[in-house]
Parts: structure tokens; C-alpha cells; sequence
């Protein structure tokens, strides 16, 4: 008797994904370059092999049952193996001899990361590196689902089955309109803008960066008061600049050709900011072990 996974083509994998990312069988077969019914076909015949239902169809609408959502995680993480090791045969012919793909937060590369890719371009000029400016959260999603290789992050808390290592550490720094009539002369401490508005990093994106503000400010006497966020700097500079609030932030991202807004540097405070580099513990990839010697030790 032929087993399961006998029965199941890589067609029916790359079918199932697509029309579970489009929801739409139109849309999934012009993708595809199929008729609808051909593709309605395809995926009928992988339930039939599955026993069981991937997706719901009714009044036109279609929507991924539970087992479907269940499947499309792993066949997202199979598909994308194929393409990686589809991609490394591609660089071998080509002389090279693998990839990295590396997730980033902004500040990442205005700080460490341009020198450890500088070093590794030149002791390893045969691996080549993709690289993708992400969140904590979604460098957390990729990782696990196999889309990067490493992420560089300010979050120490890990799932279970990933490894960091802190590779860089430094001040905040307050980021104000310059019409501000707080000067660097004038500043003791934050809490003499206790009562302004602040622009913050979503806690969801990032919650060791936001607990480290709020304690910033907790030791100070005072909760900020959260107008805005962002996760991104020219935003918040951009709203700091238009009046709509303050700022905190690491102060690698403390520069701009802005003359509208002003920084300054929180060099009385206890608080510091990380910067990890995270990856799983049974990540494969031959050519991450080269990059993961190369960190910087903080």
C-alpha cells in the first residue's frame, strides 16, 4: 500500500499554499497559471489523500479549517526548504558555497551589524547573506518558521529551542522638537518632562525595550504618557518633529540630517539597552556557525 507521503507531489504542496494565502481561487490559479477547476481538482485530490478537509468553501468565500492552518505551517517550512536548498545548489554552481539570511532591527544597523558583515564578507567572500529589517516579534516568527537563519533584536526572552548572545549594549537617548525649551544645559533628568506626551515602541513589538523605558521612567516617580508608536525612527522623528510628542530611543538611532528635531543623551541613568543576536538551537544552515564566531562578545 502506497504510504501518505508517497501520495502527496510537490504541485499539491505549492498549490495548497498559495490558495491558503490568497483565500481566493481565482486569484490562487492566475498565480499559478492554472484554470480554476484544474487547481479546485488539485486540491480536492490532496484532502482526498489527507482524509480530512484543508479548507471551508461557502457562498464563494473560502476560509482554512483548523487542520488546514495546521497544515499550511508546515508546508510553509517545507516549501521554504526546498527553495533554500534550491538557492544553495544555485550559489555552488555560481563558485559561492551557501547563504545566511539575517533579520534586523533598525538600530542594529546603525551600530554592530555593518562591521560583523564587513568581517564576514571578508573571511567568508563565498557566503553570501539576504537581509530583511523586521520587528523583534516577526524576526521571532521568521525564526521559527524557518525564514531566517539569525536575528539581531533587543529581546532576551526565548521560546524554548533558540540560543542569544548579546553583542552590543549602549545609552538612550531623548529625542525632541528643537524649538524645545529643554536644552542640554537645563536637563537633570526625565522627570522634569514627566507631563509630556511620548512617542514609544509598541510593547508588543519589543517588551524588554518598552519595560526598560517605563522602568527609565518608573525611577524618576512617573508613568509616560503614551501618545503614539512606532517602530520605526523616521516616524517618530517625524511626529516628534510636528509636535505630537517625546521620544526615547537607543542612541545609535540618535542622528539625523533633521533640523528640526534635537537629541539628547541620558548618560545619569541606570538603563541601558541590548542589542541579540538570536537563532535556533537546531538551526542547520553549514554557513551560520562561520558568522556565529564572528559576534562580538559584550
Amino acid at each position: 500500500m502506497i504510504s501518505i507521503t508517497n501520495q502527496i507531489e510537490l504541485r499539491h504542496l505549492t498549490y495548497f499554499k498559495v490558495l491558503a494565502e490568497k483565500l481566493h481561487y481565482r486569484e490562487a490559479s492566475e498565480l499559478l497559471f492554472i484554470s480554476q477547476s484544474a487547481l479546485s481538482q488539485q486540491i480536492k485530490q490532496l484532502e482526498g489523500i489527507l482524509k480530512v478537509q484543508l479548507f471551508d468553501r461557502t457562498n464563494k468565500k473560502v476560509y482554512l479549517t483548523d487542520a488546514g492552518s495546521l497544515f499550511y505551517k508546515d508546508v510553509q517550512q517545507i516549501l521554504n526548504k526546498i527553495e533554500t536548498a534550491v538557492t544553495n545548489i544555485k550559489l555552488l554552481k555560481m563558485g559561492n558555497t551557501g547563504q545566511i539570511r539575517i533579520g534586523f532591527v533598525a538600530s542594529a544597523m546603525e551600530s554592530v551589524l555593518p562591521d560583523v558583515l564587513k568581517l564576514f564578507n571578508s573571511d567568508c567572500p563565498n557566503i553570501k547573506f539576504q537581509l530583511d529589517e523586521l520587528s523583534n516579534a516577526d524576526q521571532f516568527m521568521h525564526l521559527q518558521n524557518e525564514l531566517l537563519d539569525i536575528g539581531f533584536m533587543r529581546s532576551n526572552h526565548l521560546p524554548e529551542g533558540f540560543i542569544n548572545k548579546r553583542v552590543y549594549v549602549e545609552t538612550f537617548s531623548l529625542v525632541l522638537p528643537a524649538a524645545h525649551p529643554m536644552t542640554s544645559k537645563k536637563f537633570e533628568n526625565i522627570a522634569q518632562l514627566a507631563q509630556e506626551p511620548f512617542i514609544l515602541f509598541p510593547n508588543d513589538k519589543s517588551q524588554l525595550y518598552y519595560q526598560q523605558i517605563l522602568n527609565l521612567c518608573a525611577d524618576q516617580g512617573f508613568v509616560p504618557k503614551v501618545a503614539h508608536r512606532s517602530i520605526h525612527a523616521p516616524t517618530i522623528f517625524r511626529l516628534v518633529e510636528n509636535g505630537m510628542g517625546l521620544s526615547i530611543i537607543p542612541t545609535s538611532l540618535a542622528h539625523t540630517d533633521n533640523p528640526n528635531i534635537r537629541f539628547i543623551e541620558l548618560t545619569n541613568v541606570p538603563q541601558k539597552t541590548a542589542l541579540f543576536a538570536t537563532w535556533k538551537k537546531d538551526n542547520v544552515n553549514p554557513a551560520l556557525p562561520y558568522l556565529l564566531e564572528m559576534l562580538p562578545t559584550v
